[in-house]
C-alpha cells in the first residue's frame, strides 16, 4: 500500500548532505513495512536487523570508532555485501543510545551510507537528539491513504481539487459513503488490507482488538510501574468521555476520589508516544496560540477512527442513524488528522457556553477556528461569535454537505480535512 512518507524517503535518499534517519511512530502503523518496501524498489539490496535485545549491534557501537568497521561488521553479520549509496540499512526497534550514538559517527562524517533507524518509543527521542541525526513522525494511514489503498486515486484528487479551487465536488455522496466506511475501518494498515481482502466485520475488530492490546502491552514500557495501571486506564476511558456532553476530560469519569495531580506523567506518556492526543481549552485568543493554553483543562483523543469505533463497540446503523455517535467520530478524526498534519490542537471555550471545536495556528501564524456542524450540532452563532471578538478573518465550519463559501467562512466536507495538512513531504 502507497504510503505518503514515501515522497519524503525520496527526497533523503538523493540529499547531498543526508544523515541517518529515525522515523517514529506507534506500533501497528506500517514503519518497518513501508520501509522495507521502499527499500526493496529503490534499493540494489536491504541489511535489515532487529535491534530489541541485539548484543551484537549493541558492543559493535559501543566499541568500534570507525564507521567502514562498522560497516564491514554489519556486512558480515548479515551475509549481505553493503554497498555505498546502493545498499540501505534498517535497525528496527530502535531503543538502544549506544546504538543511536554510533549512527551519530555516520552523520557527522556525512557518510555515503543510508541508515534508517525505526522506533516506536518517541520518549527515547529526547536522548537520542544530535545534529547528526534526522528525524521523521509517521502515522496510520490517513484517508486519502485510504483511498489510494482503494484505487480512488482519482477520487482523492478531486477532493484535493474541489478544496484548492473552491468548488463542489460532483462525487460527494461517493466520497462521503468512502468517509463513513474509513471511520469504521481506521487507517491501520493490517486493518485496510483485511478489509480489501473482504474479511468480515467480526474479524476485522478482532484484528484491532489485538492492535489496542498491543499498544496496552507499549505502555507497559512506562519507567514508572505505578502509572502502567493508570495508563490503561486512561485510553479505556477516552472513548466515554468523548460521548459526554462535555468532552472536557474528567478524572471522576474512571472513579471517585482520582485526582488530577496521580495521572499528569501518564496522559503525558500517552501524548508523548502518539497512543492518545490531547487539546487544550483556550478562552482567549492570541499569538502564539500555546501562550493561551489552560493545561489543566483538555480533550483526548484516539489516533485511529477504526480503534474508536470498536472501542464504543458501535455498528454501522449507529454510525447512520445516531447523531451523537457520529459527532463524536467526526470530531475524533479532525482532531487525529490535525495532528498528523502537524498542528497543535486547541479548542476555545468562553466563560458561557460558546465553544469552538478546533483552533489551530498555521505556519505563517494566522489563527483558524473549525466547528463542527451537523443537523443536531449546529453552532453558527459560537463561530460567529468567536470571528468577531478576535476578528478572525478565516474559518472552516466542518459539515456533511458539499464545499461552498458563506461570508468568511469556508464549508468543508467532514471527508476533505486531510487537504489542510501543510506537511511538505
Amino acid at each position: 500500500m502507497e504510503r505518503k512518507i514515501e515522497i519524503f524517503l525520496q527526497k533523503w535518499q538523493k540529499d547531498i548532505i543526508r544523515k541517518p534517519l529515525i522515523i517514529y511512530g506507534a506500533k501497528q502503523i506500517g514503519k518497518t513495512f513501508t520501509v522495507l518496501s521502499y527499500g526493496k524498489k529503490e534499493y540494489k539490496n536491504i541489511v535489515y536487523f532487529n535491534t530489541e535485545n541485539n548484543s551484537f549491534l549493541d558492543e559493535l557501537f559501543t566499541k568500534e570508532k570507525s564507521t567502514e568497521k562498522i560497516i564491514l561488521n554489519l556486512s558480515l553479520q548479515a551475509g549481505e555485501t553493503i554497498l555505498k549509496e546502493d545498499t540501505l540499512i534498517i535497525l528496527d526497534n530502535l531503543v538502544n543510545n549506544n546504538i543511536v550514538k554510533g549512527l551519530k559517527l555516520f552523520g557527522s562524517e556525512h557518510s555515503k551510507y543510508h541508515i534508517i533507524g525505526i522506533t516506536s518509543r518517541k520518549e527515547k527521542l529526547s536522548e537520542f537528539k544530535g545534529e547528526e541525526l534526522q528525524f521523521k513522525s509517521m502515522y496510520e494511514m490517513d484517508f486519502e491513504e485510504y483511498l489510494w489503498a482503494h484505487d480512488e486515486k482519482s477520487l482523492a484528487e478531486l477532493i484535493k481539487e474541489s478544496f484548492t479551487k473552491h468548488k463542489t465536488n460532483p462525487f460527494h455522496k461517493v466520497a462521503l459513503d468512502q468517509f463513513q466506511e474509513y471511520l469504521i475501518t481506521g487507517g491501520l494498515p493490517e486493518v485496510v488490507l483485511a478489509n480489501l481482502e473482504g474479511k468480515s466485520f467480526y474479524e476485522i475488530d478482532a484484528i484491532k482488538q489485538k492492535i489496542l492490546d498491543i499498544y496496552k502491552k507499549e505502555i507497559a514500557n512506562n519507567k514508572n510501574l505505578i502509572d502502567i495501571p493508570r495508563g490503561i486506564e486512561v485510553l479505556e476511558s477516552i472513548p466515554s468521555q468523548l460521548l459526554k456532553d462535555n468532552k472536557k476530560f474528567q478524572y471522576g469519569q474512571m472513579g471517585s476520589g482520582k485526582r488530577a495531580k496521580e495521572y499528569e506523567s501518564t496522559i503525558n506518556y500517552l501524548v508523548l508516544n502518539q497512543l492518545a492526543y490531547r487539546s487544550f481549552k483556550v478562552k482567549t485568543i492570541k499569538s502564539p496560540l500555546s501562550s493561551c493554553r489552560e493545561k489543566d483543562s483538555f480533550k483526548l483523543y484516539i489516533p485511529d477512527d477504526g480503534l474508536l469505533f470498536s472501542m464504543l463497540h458501535l455498528n454501522y446503523k449507529q454510525l447512520i442513524s445516531d447523531e451523537k455517535i457520529k459527532e463524536t467520530l467526526y470530531e475524533n478524526h479532525i482532531a487525529k488528522t490535525l495532528v498528523e498534519s502537524e498542528f497543535a490542537l486547541y479548542y476555545y471555550q468562553s466563560d458561557g457556553k460558546a465553544e469552538v471545536n478546533f483552533v489551530v495556528q498555521n505556519r505563517m501564524g494566522q489563527i483558524i477556528p473549525l466547528e463542527i456542524a451537523t443537523k443536531s450540532m449546529s453552532k453558527a452563532k459560537s463561530l460567529s461569535v468567536f470571528m468577531k471578538k478576535f476578528t478572525v478573518t478565516q474559518a472552516y465550519r466542518i459539515t456533511e454537505n458539499n464545499f461552498a463559501t458563506k461570508k468568511d467562512v469556508r464549508y468543508i466536507p467532514i471527508y476533505a480535512i486531510f487537504c489542510l495538512n501543510e506537511t511538505k513531504y
